[in-house]
């Protein structure tokens, strides 16, 4: 058994989202939200490095010895299943363990509006879930692409970085690839699939403008695409997308979102009451025409307002969001005040005065 097995049975055991692992101080678990380091030595550069590159094929091995970061997934010998990220710093080697559940959650499960299932009841277009690193956007997109595989007979493509929940085809043909492995680049892992007859491909993230652009043309020419972003917000997403882009193809950017953009959910994941784990948050906008004018003209700014009033069509800001789940008692206030934008409603709500000052 690799020896690195221990911690990360430690960490499943205590419940945790990651395991860290860096040079000079001791491993530490992230628990609901928080990292707390666990009872052991500080980590020397020689021990760390044998340990990871116990689990690393030798293809991970020379890219790293190359001077790389290097992402994969990994199985213990417990049945765990991890997505790594191993990488260099200033005093030596580092890596991040996510731990990655065996059951795949669905939509109801995750406590997600119930706009995110009826989401995939759409055949072409673009679906993105957004969010900073670490709110859950894999998982979501791994039990929308699950609603999809049980309810629909299609041809499901997902390409991610690494592979993360595994998907076993049950209506749907599901074929995941992962980068490095089965294809060099998000980009190239879309066009591939445009000649593999998909009906959904899923781009585990839109980090350049040939992957944007690629996702924009698959979405146009009658597929159904999901992706994401780390962004936090609907606003942000659209402009962030528009800025990726040559400022010739700017017009032609705005028309495919205001006519192809299906919907933005930004997720962000909150304390629950009494440390009993991080439910998810989130922001939902669903493309209307007056949201498309907007887009088109320029006014992007104005999207908040028409999320504010688009309840019956299942929309939400982040705030409202925040504030239903505080006077549900959903999660902790505390937690809730911290991520909101506008702070006056969640202020009454919160239970450690001292935060107030910080934000006001």
């Amino acid at each position: 058994m690799p020896r690195i097995d221990a911690f990360l049975k430690l960490g499943l055991a205590q419940g945790c989202s990651d395991v860290h692992l860096a040079v000079g101080v001791p491993p530490m678990l992230r628990m609901n939200g928080d990292l707390v380091p666990i009872r052991f030595r500080d980590l020397g550069g020689p021990e760390l490095e044998s340990y990871v590159l116990e689990i690393m094929t030798r293809g991970h091995q020379d890219r790293f010895r190359g001077g790389h970061d290097v992402d994969f997934s990994y199985v213990s010998a417990d049945g765990g299943r991890f997505r790594v990220n191993v990488f260099r710093k200033d005093t030596g080697i580092g890596s991040v363990f996510r731990s990655i559940p065996n059951d795949i959650p669905s939509i109801e499960g995750l406590g997600l509006p119930p706009i995110v299932g009826r989401l995939c009841d759409y055949h072409q277009g673009m679906i993105l879930v957004t969010g900073s690193t670490g709110t859950g956007k894999s998982t979501t997109l791994a039990a929308m692409i699950d609603l999809l595989n049980s309810s629909r007979s299609l041809n499901i493509v997902s390409l991610e970085d690494p592979i993360e929940f595994v998907h076993r085809s049950k209506k749907s043909q599901v074929i995941q690839r992962e980068l490095g492995t089965h294809l060099p680049s998000f980009a190239e892992g879309v066009r591939a699939a445009m000649r593999e007859d998909p009906d959904v491909v899923l781009v585990g993230e839109l980090r350049d403008a040939e992957t944007i652009s690629m996702a924009m043309t698959a979405a146009e020419t009658g597929h159904l695409v999901l992706g994401t972003l780390h962004t936090t917000s609907a606003v942000k997403t659209i402009d962030r997308i528009i800025d990726a882009l040559p400022i010739e193809e700017r017009e032609q950017t705005k028309s495919f979102l205001s006519q192809s953009l299906l919907a933005v959910v930004t997720q962000a994941l909150i304390k629950r009451p009494e440390g009993r784990g991080r439910k998810a948050i989130c922001e939902v906008m669903v493309m209307t025409r007056a949201i498309a004018k907007l887009i088109q003209t320029d006014q992007t700014h104005q999207i908040p307002a028409q999320l504010q009033t688009g309840k019956d069509l299942g929309m939400q800001l982040m705030d409202q969001a925040l504030l239903a789940a505080v006077q549900a008692k959903e999660v902790d206030p505390d937690d809730a005040y911290a991520h909101a934008q506008d702070k006056k409603a969640l202020a009454k709500f919160v239970v450690d005065r001292s935060l107030l000052p910080r934000f006001d």
